[in-house]
């Protein structure tokens, strides 16, 4: 990010999306930056990129 301004705008969206109350691209539309780049920063704030609780990770390893 360039500025506080910017940070101000992606630090929101990172925790709604952490909350699972905002897709990946929602949240990178609040934080108005591209996807890619939301996805990126995500690991800055030590937010995991793909949050899936246990059965619904069982559930993609059954259809694999």
């Amino acid at each position: 990010m360039k500025n506080k301004a910017q940070e101000m705008k992606l630090i929101p969206a990172i925790k709604l999306y952490k909350l699972g109350r905002l897709s990946s691209g929602a949240a990178a539309n609040l934080a108005g930056i591209p996807k890619v780049l939301f996805l990126t920063k995500l690991a800055d704030y030590g937010v995991d990129t793909f949050q899936l609780t246990e059965a619904e990770l069982a559930e993609e390893l059954k259809r694999a």
